[in-house]
């Protein structure tokens, strides 16, 4: 593109004809009918001299001298409009209307009136001067793309001072119709013709203002293009360009913009900004190959569980050389994206551990996929991993546990029918959902759910459901039950409840599920559990010797166990007896259940017991058993100190090969891999619980034991 002034200002001009010159649909604005500016060519209405019109207006005219309140001196020349319509005094006393109706500031009443004026005369000799006034008065009350085709269609025809004159005010016009494309070029145009120092710093200050989150890259970008960096707005377009650069992560028209802003701009306002923003797109690529950073929120209402992840994080890193950024997210999306901008462009870090929530997490894994660092993430959010190949995650998700619980019940137990019974919070939902689905995929059947709200203490109702004892109208069973009362004929009222509350409680529970899972933390479960009992649902008979006392001391042969499986939630600290309070709460109602976590304190796992013994003498002063948190830190910290000693990557990208191949990782929450989705693959606990307290399953015994005899 040719860089000549004399272009530019064509191209203002070219526009604004474009605009008015296009056909376009007639727009309804008060009473217009006819688009503002766009005369039909000859007047819609011949008017002609009339002697008695003349005084009338002259005698209107003087009335309107004499009046100081412009709007009734308005009225008195619309009284002569409305008097002598088709005279050519009629027309000079609408357009001398609108005047006082403009100066008086009624910009409504001045629109309508040169409207109607332009309409009926558009050649009318004082009509350049209506438009001009019809154009600011549709400004005025917000009617800005009508103000903006004016004003470019008179532009067109005017010359010098005026001009430029109604260009400006058609660059504002166009600003407040949101047609920012046209905006900045004129405002851009307007900054290569300023004069003064003060026209300049004006003109440069409106480019700024449209740059600044109205007109957009593209607006930019064309803007900018084949401008002479002569242009007082040149730097700021240049400049703006570099920043959209930066923000979409195009590091190389990044470096070219800085490179000739600063060379073709060094004197700038900006150059300052723009040297630092160059350094840091360079500094993207200097790693510290032994510089790792964790982001966690160590402040706000999500403390305790930052310093849970960082203890282990340190343990983890403990007599290693390992530098370890700690980066305080707060909890808070915003500080978690400066963190993961920090750790990249001015901490160099190698890897990054973290964030734990799930909108931390979100956007720290997109950055961390733009940046490219690898991120392994501490997030139960699913899916994470799929924003991209820089991002892992290590952590306990509801997904692994719902198919930990599916693979031990059906593969192990041999179990292939389930009811579930689950709170109605996204948590309970999703679990029950992806428990389901599970079942179906392993050829199992769900005979039954339930839901209950967050906060209910009483089961009854979900229990009868379970077991079809609710709706009895619908069993036959019941309805021959109660055929039978009504056969008898007893009159009396009391002997009838009685035989309708027998016959009732009479109806076998149909309990046609070996296991029930309940996605619920070990309070609310503590619960349940009593009221399925109620519904003849035996829970805690897993010998059989128990299960033939039952049988007997209820008369009922057909009882079966069913055996209940639960979620890390059900996982709780110790009561006063040293039992979990799970146990203590639930009692004998518990016993016999089964429930997976990520993490086992008192598991027999060589690498489980080394953590716990290892922490236990870190922060003995604090005297608290690691959990899930901890552990996770701690083995997070372990995989990437290991890559980093044994693998010695000297970049991000060899870094992200490295932990992409890692494989069985021997941690304190079991031996990880990562699969091809950079999700940590891990044997999970499963945890059954007795009379005694909660013991780890080893699953693979008994999946030995199950083979070896052959079932």
């Amino acid at each position: 593109m040719e860089v000549l002034s004399a272009s530019r200002r064509a191209l203002v001009a070219a526009l604004a004809l474009s605009l008015t010159a296009c056909p376009k649909a007639p727009s309804q604005t008060d009473n217009r009918d006819t688009p503002v500016g766009e005369p039909s060519g000859r007047p819609r209405v011949e008017v002609k001299a009339d002697a008695t019109a003349d005084a009338a207006l002259a005698q209107a005219r003087a009335e309107s001298q004499a009046n100081p309140d412009k709007k009734k001196a308005a009225e008195a020349y619309l009284s002569v409009r409305r008097a002598y319509p088709a005279t050519t005094a009629g027309q000079d006393a609408l357009y001398n209307a609108g005047v006082l109706f403009y100066e008086a500031k009624d910009y409504a009443n001045a629109r309508k009136t040169f409207n109607e004026l332009i309409f009926e005369n558009p050649l009318y000799d004082q009509a350049e001067d209506a438009k001009h006034k019809l154009a600011l008065s549709a400004m005025e009350v917000g009617a800005y793309r009508d103000a903006y085709q004016t004003l470019t269609s008179l532009a067109e025809r005017a010359e010098g001072a005026q001009k430029e004159q109604l260009l400006k005010e058609a660059a504002r016009a166009a600003e407040g119709a949101g047609l920012y494309s046209q905006a900045l070029a004129m405002a851009v145009k307007e900054a290569g013709e300023a004069q003064t120092p003060e026209e300049k710093a004006a003109a440069v200050t409106k480019v700024e203002q449209l740059v600044e989150g109205r007109a957009d890259f593209i607006d930019i970008a064309r803007a900018q293009e084949g401008l002479s960096t002569s242009n007082p707005a040149w730097p700021v377009l240049q400049f703006k360009l570099a920043r959209i650069y930066y923000h979409l992560r195009d590091w190389t028209r990044l470096e070219e913009t800085l490179q000739r802003f600063l060379r073709d701009a060094p004197d700038s306002s900006f150059a300052p900004q723009a040297k630092e923003l160059l350094a840091r797109a360079t500094r993207r690529v200097e790693v510290r190959p032994r510089t790792v950073a964790v982001l966690l929120p160590m402040t706000g209402r999500y403390q305790p569980i930052g310093e849970a992840v960082l203890r282990g994080v340190k343990l983890g890193l403990q007599g290693s050389d390992i530098e370890l950024v700690v980066k305080d997210t707060q909890g808070d999306v915003n500080k978690t994206g400066q963190a993961m901008e920090q750790l990249a462009f001015d901490d160099g870090a190698i890897a990054a551990l973290g964030p734990l929530l799930v909108d931390d997490t979100k956007r720290a894994a997109l950055l961390a996929e733009e940046l490219q660092v690898p991120l392994l993430t501490l997030s139960r959010q699913e899916g994470i991993t799929d924003i991209g190949p820089y991002v892992f995650r290590n952590m306990l998700t509801n997904s692994a546990q719902a198919r930990a619980i599916a693979d031990y019940a059906m593969n192990v137990k041999g179990y292939k029918k389930f009811a579930v019974l689950y709170p109605n919070i996204p948590y309970g939902v999703e679990l029950a959902n992806e428990f389901w689905d599970e079942v179906v995929a392993r050829g199992g059947a769900v005979r039954g759910a339930e839901a209950y709200t967050h906060d209910q203490t009483t089961f009854t109702s979900e229990a009868k459901r379970l077991v079809g004892r609710y709706y009895l109208e619908d069993r036959g069973d019941y309805a021959e039950a109660v055929r039978d009362v009504q056969g008898e004929n007893i009159t009396d009222a009391y002997r009838r409840r009685k035989a309708m509350e027998k016959a009732r409680s009479g109806v076998d529970p149909i309990i046609d599920f070996e296991g029930l899972f309940i996605p619920d933390d070990w309070r609310r479960v503590s619960l349940v559990t009593p009221a399925l009992a109620v519904e003849d649902i035996v829970t805690n008979a897993c010998d059989p010797r128990d299960l033939e006392r039952i049988r007997k001391t209820t008369g009922k042969k057909e009882l079966k166990t069913v055996t209940l499986f639960g979620t890390n939630q059900w996982s709780s600290p110790k009561g006063r007896s040293g039992l979990p309070e799970l146990l203590e709460r639930g009692g004998k109602f518990v016993t016999c259940s089964v429930y997976v976590d990520g993490f086992f304190v008192d598991s027999q796992r060589p690498a489980t017991q080394k953590f716990v013994k290892s922490y236990r003498e870190a922060y003995k002063e604090g005297g608290r058993d690691p959990g899930l948190l901890e552990a996770i830190g701690y083995d997070s910290a372990r995989m990437v100190r290991q890559v980093l000693d044994k693998q010695r990557p000297n970049t991000r990208a060899a870094m992200r090969e490295a932990m992409a191949g890692l494989k069985d990782f021997d941690g304190a929450t079991g031996r990880t891999s990562f699969n091809d989705k950079r999700e940590a693959d891990k044997q999970l606990f499963l945890l059954s619980v007795d009379n005694k307290g909660v013991n780890e399953i080893n699953v693979d015994k008994e999946k030995a034991a199950v083979r070896g005899s052959g079932s």
